[in-house]
């Protein structure tokens, strides 16, 4: 039987840690978008990302299961934000240029975590 080891923080989650690296590669790749966008995708995309291991830390200090199942949906929603953004900018002149495949690794198994964990937090 394998033994469950108990959370004490929210830095201890692997999809807490896996949503930092996220918003570090985020602000990385924004660092190359052109300067217009910076009250535009590059701000809008750096919020969406940054929302991601608010809400999960947040959630995760919340006295109950149902709130912190709350706080996994509100990050899971800013999760397909930031998607669609990624999407929006591959299709923009400036983005075609730009390399997404370690943001589409991370947020694949950012959002394949938190969808697990909102399933498991239903019961």
């Amino acid at each position: 039987m394998k033994e469950q080891k108990t959370i004490h923080s929210h830095k201890e989650l692997i999809v807490w840690q896996k949503s930092m690296d996220l918003v570090v590669t985020i602000y990385a790749i924004t660092e190359k978008f052109p300067k217009e966008e910076l009250y535009g995708l590059t701000s809008q995309m750096r919020r969406a990302a940054v929302s991601i291991p608010s809400n999960i830390a947040e959630g995760r200090r919340r006295s109950t299961k149902k709130d912190f199942r709350q706080f996994l949906i509100i990050a899971y929603s800013s999760g397909a934000e930031l998607e669609t953004q990624v999407e929006i900018v591959k299709r923009l002149q400036f983005g075609k240029k730009l390399d997404f495949l370690k943001i589409e690794g991370l947020m694949n198994e950012v959002m394949r975590m938190l969808n697990k964990m909102i399933s498991n937090l239903k019961s």
